[in-house]
């Protein structure tokens, strides 16, 4: 089923509607969606390099959006529609433990780790924050930063190296952007240890 999910999304690229349905899918992808807009993004940035940052820029508003209805959903609706959904990915068990163990700090730093590599998945992070009450203005600067900071990089490596650097993308960037996340959690670890 996923594959077929993976395929579709990726078949929308083609379309005359690609923008709206990259919007779309950034949105959902934050808050209930398994597929990441990537998938989309991709090929529209290769097909169109000139438009790259609009695409960036369409993806980044619309996955900060897509969040921030992950944040109400979490904070308004946890137990009559969060709690389902999570369950439904299997993902309850895990949200359960992580939100009795993390504060608002590791909650943002989540947020950058999630928007950046997908660790943890976007759309835990984002209901998670909301479950907790995290501060909404920092839970939008932070979406802002961390989805900005991946579409637009992509959007960059795409526009100036197109199709010569897509193999690349498609294969490492998701490693490098997990290795991004892991120095940012060992920064922080190391903060919090010599902090106090």
């Amino acid at each position: 089923m996923l594959r077929k999910l993976y395929d579709w999304t990726l078949s929308l690229a083609a379309r005359k509607s690609a923008e709206v349905w990259l919007a779309f899918i950034a949105f959902i992808e934050s808050s209930v969606f398994l597929v990441p807009a990537d998938v989309l993004f991709l090929p529209m940035a290769l097909a169109r390099r000139e438009r790259a940052y609009r695409y960036a820029l369409i993806a980044t508003s619309a996955s900060v959006a897509g969040g921030i209805a992950g944040w109400f959903l979490g904070y308004y609706a946890y137990e009559s529609v969060a709690k389902p959904v999570l369950a439904l990915y299997g993902k309850l068990d895990a949200f359960e433990a992580l939100k009795s163990r993390v504060g608002d700090e590791q909650l943002i730093l989540l947020l950058v780790t999630s928007g950046l590599a997908h660790l943890p998945p976007i759309k835990v992070v984002t209901i998670l924050a909301g479950a907790a009450h995290v501060n909404l203005w920092h839970f939008v600067l932070s979406a802002i930063l961390a989805r900005g900071a991946r579409f637009y990089l992509l959007a960059f490596l795409l526009r100036r190296y197109g199709e010569t650097i897509q193999a690349f993308v498609e294969k490492r960037m998701g490693q490098i952007f997990g290795v991004v996340a892991v120095g940012l959690v060992a920064a922080y670890a190391g903060y919090r240890w010599v902090g106090g």
